[in-house]
């Protein structure tokens, strides 16, 4: 004989199904926009506290935090918006990964960028996109389930900040080394101007290779160098050329229009001297304008990948 409870009696609750845990951490939406906020305020108290006293205590510290606070920041938003199903581990080793294998790169080809030219900016990025896609690969090898271009995509990008951001550092200590009399002002420059740059240039050359890689990738993890991998690859390397070579356009193109002597050696880094004011403008004008063509061209051409409709894990 069953019994039923009296009014007014609690009922016990019943437990519902306990949903599994996700397998990858959960991270805060906007984490980005904290990191990339809290490290600027920081970032810049750090300058602004070198600057007025002179010191070298905080340069390591500001060097550091200045070539990783964009590209990490790049990397978090990523990762909040297109591959939290990835994983933090797949993000984070292809980061490691492509710094570690993009700074080998650089200093291979470091010693031909002496005598810049066409052909050697095209050689030293075809070598850094080498280099972005063995880091995928090498950080990709157990996990044969991650493939797609959406995947690539992101993965590529990490790969290619991861790059950016010890490439940063290095040019950055690098002037504080080479050229100590000009003061902590050149070395925040350097690092201002190249962590602006990291997503539309590293970045962003990584992950369309990266995703090219990925959508060719095979159900059981292996890897193809098919025809389209190969041509995406080219074309990446054509826009790294064009974008170290941006310098040495600027400086043709003045000298064609305003039909005055072109520098000796348009290409060489550094600033191009011009003897009118008119002519040093259209310098400007055309180098950042040829660096802006060339980050609209390769984010036209990651949007075109990132809209097909392939899935980040296919089934075999």
């Amino acid at each position: 004989m069953t019994h039923s409870p009296q009014p007014g009696t609690p009922r016990a609750r019943i437990p519902g199904p306990q949903q599994p845990p996700p397998p990858y951490p959960r991270i805060g939406a906007g984490l980005w926009k904290r990191c990339l906020g809290g490290g600027l305020a920081l970032w810049v108290l750090m300058a602004a506290v070198t600057c007025a006293t002179g010191t070298g205590a905080l340069l390591p510290s500001s060097i550091l935090l200045g070539g990783f606070l964009v590209p990490v920041s790049f990397v978090l938003w990523a990762y909040e918006r297109h591959a939290r199903d990835l994983g933090v581990s797949a993000v984070l080793g292809c980061f490691l990964a492509g710094g570690a294998l993009g700074v080998f790169a650089a200093a291979a080809v470091e010693p031909y960028l002496l005598h810049p030219s066409l052909g050697t900016f095209l050689g030293a990025g075809l070598l850094a996109v080498a280099a972005q896609l063995g880091a995928l690969v090498f950080a990709l090898r157990r996990q044969p389930g991650i493939r797609g271009t959406r995947a690539g995509l992101v993965l590529g990008a990490a790969a290619g900040c991861g790059f950016a951001a010890l490439e940063s550092c290095g040019y950055a200590l690098d002037a504080a080394l080479r050229a100590p009399g000009t003061g902590p002002g050149t070395l925040v420059e350097t690092e201002l101007l190249r962590g602006l740059a990291a997503p539309v240039g590293q970045g962003l050359w990584a992950a369309i290779a990266g995703g090219a890689l990925l959508s060719f990738r095979r159900p059981n993890g292996q890897f193809r160098l098919a025809a389209p991998v190969v041509r995406t690859c080219l074309g990446v390397g054509v826009l790294h050329a064009l974008w170290d070579a941006s310098h040495g356009v600027a400086a043709r193109l003045v000298a064609r229009l305003t039909a005055t002597a072109p520098p000796a050696q348009p290409f060489a880094p550094g600033r191009t001297l011009w003897p009118g004011a008119g002519q040093g403008h259209l310098f400007t004008l055309f180098s950042v304008g040829s660096l802006v063509l060339v980050a609209l061209l390769g984010a036209a051409w990651a949007r075109s990948l990132a809209q097909r409709d392939l899935p980040w894990r296919n089934t075999p």
